[in-house]
């Protein structure tokens, strides 16, 4: 499986990114929205992980240039967040064409099921 990881913390990035290539993926990294946004303007991936804040341009911003474009159906994306985001600003992720959002701190196993379940949907 092909995957993107987007998110300002490179603690993060570095330890998924290690995690799944143990796994057997292959791994494309991104270390704020801009930078990921070109990726999947210009790659395809089977899934994206998407952390929801970043300074600057967030994963919100992400998600809304992808649904401006049209390009949101071609992802699979999987939204991480740690931060006060509401439930309704969560639903809205999910109406835009967002897969899966999952809650930090998570269980790494859990990352990789959910991955891999929506990498065959």
């Amino acid at each position: 499986m092909k995957v993107c990881i987007i998110d300002d913390n490179t603690s993060i990035t570095g330890m998924f990114s290690k995690l799944l290539k143990m796994e057997g993926h292959e791994v494309v990294v991104a270390n704020g929205g801009r930078a990921g946004l070109s990726l999947l303007e210009n790659d395809t991936f089977d899934a994206t992980i998407l952390d929801v804040s970043m300074p600057e341009f967030s994963g919100i911003d992400v998600v809304d240039a992808l649904k401006q474009s049209g390009r949101i159906n071609e992802q699979k994306i999987v939204i991480l967040t740690a931060s006060s985001v509401s439930n309704e600003e969560l639903d809205g992720l999910k109406e835009k064409g967002v897969k899966e959002i999952l809650k930090k701190p998570l269980q790494l196993d859990t990352l990789v099921s959910t991955l891999e379940a929506i990498s065959k949907s």
